[in-house]
């Protein structure tokens, strides 16, 4: 009552003005209180609904593009079956490398020295080097290529470096050196077991083992 009475001695214009402070004074604690935590409460729940739907968005253009990731497996899948008849696994490196031995003794030629070199992996291969120091004559040599060339298994031969010999008789005329590479298929290792190429024992200046 005192409140009114107070308030009604005001003039008009005062009682206005305080009307309207109590009125801002009442919204402000209304926005502070109520409004403006109901907002950052729907602004989260937006923000979360975004992050939802954007999810939902990528695991429904993943799910479309299934079929494509399946043809590209069962394409690697179908590469790696044409690449077995050419590329050795590793457990047929040695029964390769007296292969290697047996066209150089069919050629005439003697392998002096023999040194696996670093091996380099690939995604699905290995590529495995082997130096070769090799005695004969340019036509064993030829046909030494020849063989290796029409070799089942990817063989290449590359880095040939050749000189005379000395008078050592008609047999062996010439010293040759080259880098025999020759591609090792990499399976996946079976549980507990590392992943890696093969790793072949150095036996440089040591013939290989006879076929």
């Amino acid at each position: 009552m005192a409140m009114n009475l107070s308030l009604s001695k005001l003039p008009w214009y005062g009682q206005v003005g305080a009307f309207a402070a109590l009125a801002f004074a009442g919204a402000g604690v209304f926005w502070n209180f109520y409004a403006k935590p109901a907002q950052q409460s729907i602004d989260t729940r937006q923000a979360e609904l975004s992050t939802v739907r954007a999810d939902i968005t990528r695991g429904l253009a993943t799910a479309r593009r299934l079929p494509e990731f399946r043809r590209q497996v069962e394409d690697l899948q179908a590469q790696l079956e044409r690449l077995r008849p050419v590329l050795p696994e590793e457990k047929d490196v040695a029964d390769l490398l007296r292969r290697i031995q047996g066209m150089a003794t069919q050629s005439n030629l003697q392998i002096r020295g023999f040194s696996p070199q670093p091996v380099a992996t690939r995604s699905m291969y290995a590529e495995w080097p082997i130096g070769l120091q090799l005695d004969g004559t340019y036509h064993n040599l030829g046909s030494f290529l020849e063989r290796v060339s029409k070799f089942p298994r990817i063989i290449n031969i590359t880095g040939i470096h050749i000189k005379a010999k000395g008078d050592d008789g008609a047999n062996q005329t010439i010293e040759a050196e080259c880098t025999a590479t020759t591609f090792v298929l990499i399976e996946k290792p079976a549980a507990g077991a590392k992943p890696g190429a093969p790793k072949p024992a150095a036996t440089t200046g040591a013939a290989p083992p006879k076929a």
